[in-house]
Protein backbone atom coordinates (compact mmCIF):
# COMPACT_ATOMS: atom_id res chain seq x y z
CA UNK A 1 0.00 0.00 0.00
CA UNK A 2 2.82 2.38 0.87
CA UNK A 3 4.48 1.80 -2.48
CA UNK A 4 1.19 2.49 -4.17
CA UNK A 5 0.80 5.80 -2.33
CA UNK A 6 4.37 6.80 -3.18
CA UNK A 7 3.78 6.05 -6.85
CA UNK A 8 0.66 8.22 -6.71
CA UNK A 9 2.86 11.19 -5.76
CA UNK A 10 4.47 10.90 -9.18
CA UNK A 11 1.19 11.19 -11.06
CA UNK A 12 1.09 14.97 -11.40
CA UNK A 13 4.75 15.39 -12.48
CA UNK A 14 4.36 12.55 -14.98
CA UNK A 15 1.21 14.12 -16.39
CA UNK A 16 2.89 17.51 -16.69
CA UNK A 17 5.93 16.00 -18.41
CA UNK A 18 3.74 14.01 -20.83
CA UNK A 19 1.59 17.01 -21.75
CA UNK A 20 4.62 19.23 -22.23
CA UNK A 21 6.30 16.71 -24.52
CA UNK A 22 3.06 16.25 -26.45
CA UNK A 23 2.68 19.99 -27.03
CA UNK A 24 6.31 21.00 -27.61
CA UNK A 25 5.85 20.39 -31.34
CA UNK A 26 2.40 21.99 -31.53
CA UNK A 27 3.69 25.23 -33.08
CA UNK A 28 2.31 27.42 -30.33
CA UNK A 29 -1.29 26.20 -30.54
CA UNK A 30 -3.13 26.69 -27.26
CA UNK A 31 -5.44 23.69 -27.78
CA UNK A 32 -4.01 20.44 -29.13
CA UNK A 33 -6.38 17.58 -30.02
CA UNK A 34 -5.28 14.05 -29.18
CA UNK A 35 -5.93 10.59 -30.61
CA UNK A 36 -8.73 10.23 -28.06
CA UNK A 37 -11.82 12.00 -29.31
CA UNK A 38 -12.96 14.36 -26.58
CA UNK A 39 -9.55 14.94 -24.97
CA UNK A 40 -7.53 18.04 -25.87
CA UNK A 41 -4.40 19.40 -24.23
CA UNK A 42 -4.42 23.05 -23.22
CA UNK A 43 -1.17 25.01 -23.13
CA UNK A 44 -0.11 28.63 -22.77
CA UNK A 45 3.47 29.87 -22.43
CA UNK A 46 2.43 33.19 -20.94
CA UNK A 47 -0.33 34.86 -18.98
CA UNK A 48 -2.90 36.33 -21.34
CA UNK A 49 -5.31 39.21 -21.50
CA UNK A 50 -8.93 38.17 -20.82
CA UNK A 51 -10.63 36.95 -23.98
CA UNK A 52 -14.05 35.63 -24.94
CA UNK A 53 -14.43 31.91 -25.45
CA UNK A 54 -17.05 29.17 -25.46
CA UNK A 55 -16.82 26.41 -22.87
CA UNK A 56 -18.21 23.03 -23.92
CA UNK A 57 -19.61 20.35 -21.59
CA UNK A 58 -16.36 18.98 -20.20
CA UNK A 59 -13.98 18.69 -17.28
CA UNK A 60 -11.20 21.30 -17.53
CA UNK A 61 -8.25 20.14 -15.40
CA UNK A 62 -5.37 22.42 -14.47
CA UNK A 63 -2.13 20.47 -14.04
CA UNK A 64 0.30 23.40 -14.05
CA UNK A 65 -0.35 27.14 -13.72
CA UNK A 66 -3.73 28.78 -13.14
CA UNK A 67 -6.59 30.42 -15.00
CA UNK A 68 -10.02 31.92 -14.41
CA UNK A 69 -13.28 32.12 -16.31
CA UNK A 70 -16.46 34.10 -15.77
CA UNK A 71 -20.01 32.95 -16.42
CA UNK A 72 -22.39 35.85 -16.05
CA UNK A 73 -21.40 37.67 -12.87
CA UNK A 74 -19.52 34.72 -11.32
CA UNK A 75 -15.78 34.18 -11.62
CA UNK A 76 -14.24 30.72 -11.24
CA UNK A 77 -10.51 30.33 -10.58
CA UNK A 78 -8.91 26.90 -10.99
CA UNK A 79 -5.27 26.20 -10.26
CA UNK A 80 -3.14 23.05 -9.93
CA UNK A 81 -5.19 20.14 -8.65
CA UNK A 82 -8.51 21.78 -9.47
CA UNK A 83 -10.92 21.46 -12.37
CA UNK A 84 -13.78 23.44 -13.81
CA UNK A 85 -16.74 21.22 -14.58
CA UNK A 86 -19.15 22.50 -17.22
CA UNK A 87 -22.50 20.89 -18.03
CA UNK A 88 -23.72 23.00 -20.96
CA UNK A 89 -22.28 25.19 -23.70
CA UNK A 90 -21.54 28.49 -21.92
CA UNK A 91 -20.10 31.66 -23.50
CA UNK A 92 -17.43 32.98 -21.16
CA UNK A 93 -14.58 35.42 -20.66
CA UNK A 94 -11.40 33.93 -19.27
CA UNK A 95 -7.62 33.98 -19.18
CA UNK A 96 -4.51 32.14 -18.07
CA UNK A 97 -3.06 33.98 -15.07
CA UNK A 98 0.00 31.88 -14.17
CA UNK A 99 2.28 30.70 -16.99
CA UNK A 100 5.76 31.19 -18.43
CA UNK A 101 7.95 29.68 -21.13
CA UNK A 102 9.76 27.64 -18.49
CA UNK A 103 6.57 26.57 -16.71
CA UNK A 104 3.70 26.88 -19.20
CA UNK A 105 0.09 26.54 -18.25
CA UNK A 106 -0.87 22.92 -18.89
CA UNK A 107 -4.32 21.45 -18.64
CA UNK A 108 -6.74 18.98 -20.14
CA UNK A 109 -10.19 19.32 -21.61
CA UNK A 110 -12.02 16.02 -21.12
CA UNK A 111 -15.42 15.91 -22.80
CA UNK A 112 -18.02 14.35 -20.55
CA UNK A 113 -19.85 11.31 -21.91
CA UNK A 114 -23.39 12.00 -20.82
CA UNK A 115 -24.63 8.48 -21.57
CA UNK A 116 -21.99 6.90 -19.34
CA UNK A 117 -22.41 9.61 -16.69
CA UNK A 118 -26.15 9.00 -16.59
CA UNK A 119 -25.72 5.23 -16.26
CA UNK A 120 -23.29 5.60 -13.37
CA UNK A 121 -25.38 8.33 -11.74
CA UNK A 122 -28.52 6.19 -11.84
CA UNK A 123 -26.70 3.25 -10.27
CA UNK A 124 -25.41 5.46 -7.47
CA UNK A 125 -28.76 7.21 -7.11
CA UNK A 126 -30.42 3.90 -6.29
CA UNK A 127 -28.66 3.75 -2.96
CA UNK A 128 -28.05 7.41 -2.13
CA UNK A 129 -30.02 10.60 -1.74
CA UNK A 130 -29.00 14.15 -2.52
CA UNK A 131 -28.36 16.42 0.44
CA UNK A 132 -30.68 19.08 -0.96
CA UNK A 133 -28.27 21.81 0.14
CA UNK A 134 -26.68 22.54 -3.23
CA UNK A 135 -28.03 24.47 -6.19
CA UNK A 136 -27.51 23.04 -9.66
CA UNK A 137 -25.44 25.31 -11.88
CA UNK A 138 -23.95 25.03 -15.33
CA UNK A 139 -20.39 25.22 -13.98
CA UNK A 140 -18.40 24.94 -10.77
CA UNK A 141 -14.85 24.25 -9.56
CA UNK A 142 -13.93 21.03 -7.76
CA UNK A 143 -10.82 19.57 -6.18
CA UNK A 144 -9.38 16.77 -8.32
CA UNK A 145 -8.93 13.55 -6.37
CA UNK A 146 -5.98 11.18 -6.69
CA UNK A 147 -8.32 8.64 -8.27
CA UNK A 148 -9.27 11.06 -11.04
CA UNK A 149 -5.60 11.88 -11.64
CA UNK A 150 -4.88 8.14 -11.93
CA UNK A 151 -7.64 7.78 -14.53
CA UNK A 152 -6.32 10.80 -16.39
CA UNK A 153 -2.81 9.35 -16.45
CA UNK A 154 -4.18 6.06 -17.80
CA UNK A 155 -5.90 7.98 -20.59
CA UNK A 156 -2.71 9.88 -21.50
CA UNK A 157 -0.68 6.66 -21.50
CA UNK A 158 -3.31 5.16 -23.80
CA UNK A 159 -2.33 7.70 -26.48
CA UNK A 160 0.67 5.48 -27.21
CA UNK A 161 -1.74 2.72 -28.30
CA UNK A 162 -4.35 4.34 -30.59
CA UNK A 163 -5.71 0.96 -31.66
CA UNK A 164 -6.69 0.29 -28.04
CA UNK A 165 -8.50 3.60 -27.51
CA UNK A 166 -12.00 2.55 -28.69
CA UNK A 167 -11.86 -0.58 -26.53
CA UNK A 168 -10.30 0.77 -23.33
CA UNK A 169 -11.19 4.47 -23.11
CA UNK A 170 -14.94 3.96 -22.44
CA UNK A 171 -13.94 2.07 -19.29
CA UNK A 172 -11.65 4.92 -18.23
CA UNK A 173 -14.45 7.43 -18.83
CA UNK A 174 -16.82 5.31 -16.74
CA UNK A 175 -14.27 5.29 -13.91
CA UNK A 176 -13.81 9.07 -14.18
CA UNK A 177 -17.58 9.48 -13.94
CA UNK A 178 -17.71 7.27 -10.86
CA UNK A 179 -15.00 9.21 -9.01
CA UNK A 180 -16.61 12.52 -9.95
CA UNK A 181 -19.98 11.38 -8.66
CA UNK A 182 -18.55 10.05 -5.39
CA UNK A 183 -16.02 12.82 -4.64
CA UNK A 184 -16.66 15.38 -1.85
CA UNK A 185 -18.43 17.54 -4.45
CA UNK A 186 -20.42 14.54 -5.62
CA UNK A 187 -23.79 16.06 -4.78
CA UNK A 188 -23.04 19.04 -7.01
CA UNK A 189 -21.85 16.74 -9.79
CA UNK A 190 -24.95 14.58 -9.48
CA UNK A 191 -27.30 17.56 -9.45
CA UNK A 192 -25.52 18.95 -12.47
CA UNK A 193 -25.65 15.74 -14.47
CA UNK A 194 -28.81 14.03 -13.39
CA UNK A 195 -31.09 17.02 -12.95
CA UNK A 196 -33.95 14.56 -12.91
CA UNK A 197 -37.59 15.33 -12.18
CA UNK A 198 -36.92 19.01 -11.52
CA UNK A 199 -36.80 22.44 -13.14
CA UNK A 200 -33.13 22.13 -14.02
CA UNK A 201 -33.65 19.30 -16.51
CA UNK A 202 -36.18 21.42 -18.35
CA UNK A 203 -33.70 24.29 -18.43
CA UNK A 204 -31.04 22.00 -19.91
CA UNK A 205 -33.50 21.02 -22.63
CA UNK A 206 -34.14 24.71 -23.35
CA UNK A 207 -30.38 25.31 -23.59
CA UNK A 208 -30.08 22.44 -26.05
CA UNK A 209 -32.94 23.86 -28.12
CA UNK A 210 -31.18 27.22 -28.39
CA UNK A 211 -27.88 25.52 -29.22
CA UNK A 212 -29.26 23.11 -31.82
CA UNK A 213 -31.50 25.62 -33.60
CA UNK A 214 -29.23 28.63 -33.93
CA UNK A 215 -30.61 29.61 -37.33
CA UNK A 216 -34.25 29.46 -36.29
CA UNK A 217 -36.18 32.38 -34.76
CA UNK A 218 -36.96 31.00 -31.30
CA UNK A 219 -39.04 33.05 -28.89
CA UNK A 220 -38.46 32.83 -25.15
CA UNK A 221 -42.18 32.47 -24.49
CA UNK A 222 -42.13 29.21 -26.50
CA UNK A 223 -39.33 27.88 -24.28
CA UNK A 224 -41.32 28.86 -21.18
CA UNK A 225 -44.38 26.99 -22.44
CA UNK A 226 -42.33 23.91 -23.37
CA UNK A 227 -40.75 23.90 -19.90
CA UNK A 228 -44.17 24.07 -18.19
CA UNK A 229 -42.91 26.81 -15.90
CA UNK A 230 -43.90 30.35 -15.07
CA UNK A 231 -41.92 33.04 -16.90
CA UNK A 232 -40.35 34.29 -13.67
CA UNK A 233 -39.26 30.81 -12.56
CA UNK A 234 -37.94 29.96 -16.02
CA UNK A 235 -35.79 33.11 -16.21
CA UNK A 236 -34.46 32.61 -12.67
CA UNK A 237 -33.56 28.96 -13.27
CA UNK A 238 -32.07 29.67 -16.71
CA UNK A 239 -29.76 32.33 -15.29
CA UNK A 240 -28.74 30.04 -12.42
CA UNK A 241 -27.57 27.43 -14.93
CA UNK A 242 -26.00 29.63 -17.63
CA UNK A 243 -25.23 32.91 -15.85
CA UNK A 244 -27.27 34.95 -18.34
CA UNK A 245 -30.76 35.51 -19.70
CA UNK A 246 -32.13 33.36 -22.56
CA UNK A 247 -31.86 36.26 -25.02
CA UNK A 248 -28.25 36.99 -24.00
CA UNK A 249 -27.40 33.29 -24.21
CA UNK A 250 -28.89 32.85 -27.69
CA UNK A 251 -27.15 35.98 -29.00
CA UNK A 252 -23.74 35.01 -27.62
CA UNK A 253 -24.02 31.44 -28.90
CA UNK A 254 -24.79 32.75 -32.38
CA UNK A 255 -21.88 35.18 -32.35
CA UNK A 256 -19.42 32.59 -31.04
CA UNK A 257 -20.51 30.10 -33.71
CA UNK A 258 -20.20 32.74 -36.44
CA UNK A 259 -16.69 33.53 -35.20
CA UNK A 260 -15.78 29.84 -35.32
CA UNK A 261 -17.08 29.56 -38.89
CA UNK A 262 -15.12 32.62 -40.04
CA UNK A 263 -11.87 31.50 -38.39
CA UNK A 264 -11.87 27.77 -39.02
CA UNK A 265 -14.15 27.35 -42.06
CA UNK A 266 -13.16 30.54 -43.91
CA UNK A 267 -16.74 31.79 -43.94
CA UNK A 268 -17.22 35.40 -45.01
CA UNK A 269 -18.84 37.91 -42.68
CA UNK A 270 -22.01 37.71 -44.76
CA UNK A 271 -22.21 33.90 -44.87
CA UNK A 272 -21.27 33.61 -41.20
CA UNK A 273 -24.07 35.98 -40.23
CA UNK A 274 -26.65 34.15 -42.32
CA UNK A 275 -25.48 30.73 -41.10
CA UNK A 276 -26.34 31.58 -37.49
CA UNK A 277 -29.68 33.18 -38.20
CA UNK A 278 -29.02 36.89 -38.76
CA UNK A 279 -31.16 38.46 -41.48
CA UNK A 280 -29.15 41.70 -41.34
CA UNK A 281 -25.37 41.67 -41.78
CA UNK A 282 -25.12 45.20 -40.40
CA UNK A 283 -26.94 44.15 -37.21
CA UNK A 284 -24.64 41.13 -36.96
CA UNK A 285 -21.56 43.35 -37.31
CA UNK A 286 -22.82 45.77 -34.64
CA UNK A 287 -23.56 43.02 -32.13
CA UNK A 288 -20.31 41.22 -32.94
CA UNK A 289 -18.29 44.39 -32.35
CA UNK A 290 -20.15 45.00 -29.09
CA UNK A 291 -19.30 41.50 -27.81
CA UNK A 292 -15.75 41.02 -29.12
CA UNK A 293 -14.64 44.65 -29.09
CA UNK A 294 -13.80 44.86 -32.78
CA UNK A 295 -15.37 44.24 -36.19
CA UNK A 296 -15.70 40.67 -37.51
CA UNK A 297 -13.15 41.17 -40.31
CA UNK A 298 -10.59 42.80 -38.04
CA UNK A 299 -11.11 40.18 -35.33
CA UNK A 300 -10.51 37.30 -37.74
CA UNK A 301 -7.51 39.07 -39.26
CA UNK A 302 -6.00 39.71 -35.82
CA UNK A 303 -6.56 36.09 -34.80
CA UNK A 304 -4.80 34.75 -37.90
CA UNK A 305 -1.86 37.11 -37.50
CA UNK A 306 -1.42 35.97 -33.90
CA UNK A 307 -1.16 32.30 -34.91
CA UNK A 308 2.32 30.93 -35.59
CA UNK A 309 2.92 29.67 -39.12
CA UNK A 310 3.26 25.89 -39.19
Amino acid sequence: MKGREESAEKILPELVQSLRQYTDSANGRDMVPTAIEGISILRSDRANRPALCLFKPALYLTLQGAKWATFGDKRYTFAVGQALMVAVDIPSRGTVTVASSKMPYLGLEIALDFAIMQEVAEEIQAGRTLSGKTEARGAFVLEVSRQILVCTLHAIRLLEYPEAVPILYPGIMREICYWLLTCPDGDRVRQMMIMANGHDRRIIQSVHTLRDKLREPIHVRDLVVAAHMSAATFHRQFKAVTGMTPVQYQKQLRLHEARRLMIFSNATVESGALEVGYASVSQFSREYSRLFGTSPRRDVSNWRRSRPVA
